[in-house]
């Protein structure tokens, strides 16, 4: 498996809802509810840390889940959420501008 990193995207607005995040894309104004799992991957997209670490102490340590399945789910989140421009993905550690 070729891990992958994520950050969360400088052109969105985010506002957290309890346990959920809502986010705004400021390229087309889309809005995106993020239930509880997905938002502790949101949280946890620093650009440093691999998904599979994310998914191992963020989501498979609080949700009793198979780490392989909660794995190939959050590739596919990430993923989807990098084609509407809010998450972006690397090979390798992303280094973000601050």
């Amino acid at each position: 498996m070729n891990d992958i990193y994520v950050a969360r995207s400088s052109a969105i607005a985010a506002r957290a809802l309890e346990e959920e995040m809502v986010i705004m894309s400021m390229r087309d104004s889309t809005l995106f509810t993020l239930n509880e799992v997905a938002a502790e991957i949101w949280r946890a997209a620093d650009g440093k840390t691999p998904l599979s670490e994310i998914v191992r102490n963020n989501i498979c340590a609080k949700f009793a889940t198979d780490p392989d399945a909660a794995y190939a789910d959050a590739e596919i989140f990430c993923r989807q959420l990098s084609d509407c421009g809010i998450l972006m993905l690397s090979d390798r550690p992303i280094e973000l501008g601050g």
